[in-house]
């Protein structure tokens, strides 16, 4: 796993599409190159100072950002912190119900418990894994990180582990619960008696400084740590040296031989158009497979929202939970459950459980469905909108979680038999199946191709509808040459050659 191209393909997880591309002869990694994951542009990207953020100048996505904190110490003091706020909140109280003088104390672990023993053990491992198991990892792993960052030169595992925390860090749903927690609360209260534990106020303290140690991270510095190979051997058994240029001594390659590693960002450039069908390789620096656009994106898009709608109807129509009191009571609905909130008088958090368990999954569906019919159309219409979309649905999807998280601790919490009982129903399996898929077809969706399909990205050999390409052979709108990246920063001033722009 030490190269662009195409070597063990059984160790790389690299599955062809089609038939393989003709091997390259030569590879050069082009330094000071970075590709716009938004929208695929390649842009000189010029060293920053402290405090300084380069921003893509077509779709505004941010490219890299200097902090102004040590590059190691403070995300590692904050690290330190959210151990100590995880461990604490594990061994503490979540809460207490007094319901006639019947106590019942709940800690983190019994909601996921309460779930599996009802028989929603699908419910019950998913909740687990993203407030219990999934933190954890997340420290962990930016433990490990931060070791190998005050290593002269990066450690042959630190780029897994760096590709790893990438992975699993959105499944660490700590804030979310956070509002799962408030939203139960406040339903409780009505019935019984409340006492918060400790454990919320912990869990308050681990989500800051969870999100304070990743705003202070500065992965770009720590890459820099990891070597480049020089030599890598083909399939047919030959060794090709791999050349390292700047983009100030060679200029601007075609696009269309390009390709950029999802993983650490590194540029480098091939003998012939890279297919968007093909694997090409392993980063020479990384590790991590290289493929020019994610692999099937429309198709694998496509079907998990198909997937997603199957699911909403079920989840909108059938009840999330039964509530039994003194012999009375019944289902409740998503929708019920904001209309009862907005009853009692709770208007904003009403207000925030409709908005995030009913309007954020259809709004992703629809958006996410308009931009796969979009990019199949070859549309040019609002691309920059498009992009910065998608940025906002990737960002909100978690949030529907609240209410998955209210009812297991409901479930955990209400449990006095015929006095009082709160039971899961099989519409909050079906919703937290939406919030999943969501989830899945969102991280599914690569938005360069949005850009490609318009002929935005230089010509492109496969990957997209025919009409399309063949649009695109008549009717061709290259990539201009590389711009600079707009930088923003407030202090220092940036260098002459940067626009800059107030962050």
């Amino acid at each position: 796993m030490r190269t662009f191209i195409k070597t063990l393909p059984a160790r790389l997880g690299c599955q062809s599409l089609g038939v393989a591309p003709a091997p390259a002869e030569h590879l050069r990694v082009i330094g000071g190159l970075a590709e716009c994951p938004g929208c695929g542009l390649y842009q000189h990207v010029p060293e920053l100072q402290p405090g300084q953020l380069a921003a893509c100048p077509r779709c505004g996505q941010h490219l890299q950002k200097r902090r102004r904190t040590a590059p190691v110490a403070a995300p590692l003091a904050f690290c330190i912190s959210s151990a100590a706020f995880y461990l604490a909140a594990l061994a503490s109280s979540l809460m207490t119900l007094n319901v006639y003088g019947r106590e019942r104390t709940v800690d983190l672990l019994t909601g996921p418990m309460e779930l599996l023993h009802e028989g929603w053990g699908e419910a019950g491992l998913l909740v687990g894994a993203v407030t219990i198991m999934a933190p954890a990892v997340a420290i962990g792993l930016m433990f490990a990180i931060l070791y190998a960052g005050t290593r002269p030169t990066l450690p042959n595992w630190a780029p897994g582990i760096l590709i790893w925390y990438e992975k699993l860090r959105p499944w660490s749903m700590v804030e979310v619960y956070i509002l799962g927690i408030f939203v139960a609360y406040t339903k409780l209260t009505d019935m019984a008696h409340v006492d918060v534990g400790p454990a919320v106020y912990l869990i308050g303290g681990l989500m800051l400084t969870m999100a304070v140690t990743d705003s202070t991270l500065d992965t770009e510095r720590i890459w820099r740590h990891r070597r480049v190979d020089a030599l890598t051997r083909l399939d047919d058994g030959d060794v090709v040296e791999i050349d390292y240029v700047h983009v100030d001594d060679v200029g601007m390659p075609p696009v269309e031989r390009l390709v950029a590693c999802p993983s650490c960002g590194l540029v480098g450039e091939m003998e012939h158009p890279v297919s968007n069908l093909h694997c090409v390789g392993a980063c020479p620096r990384c590790g991590h497979s290289v493929w020019r656009r994610a692999p099937e994106s429309l198709t694998r898009t496509t079907a998990y929202l198909i997937a997603a709608v199957t699911f909403y109807i079920p989840a909108n129509l059938y009840p999330v939970m039964t509530f039994m009191r003194m012999g009375g009571g019944g289902g409740h609905t998503i929708i019920e459950g904001a209309l009862e909130l907005w009853s009692d008088g709770m208007i904003p958090l009403s207000l925030l459980v409709f908005f995030a368990s009913i309007t954020v999954p259809m709004l992703k569906i629809i958006s996410l469905a308009t931009m796969v019919v979009m990019t199949w159309r070859g549309s040019r219409r609002g691309l920059v909108r498009r992009t910065r979309l998608f940025r906002v649905v990737d960002m909100v999807g978690r949030w529907s979680m609240i209410d998955v998280f209210m009812i297991s601790i409901l479930v955990a919490v209400v449990r006095f038999n015929a006095m009082a009982t709160v039971t899961a129903n099989a519409g909050m399996v079906a919703f937290a199946a939406v919030v999943v898929l969501t989830l899945f077809a969102a991280w599914s969706f690569d938005p360069r191709i949005m850009w490609d399909a318009a002929g935005m990205n230089g010509e492109l050999v496969d990957g997209l509808p025919r009409a399309v390409l063949k649009r695109q052979d008549t009717d061709n709108t290259p990539q201009g040459p590389s711009r600079p990246a707009h930088t923003s920063a407030a202090a220092p001033r940036p260098a002459a050659n940067m626009e800059p722009n107030q962050a």
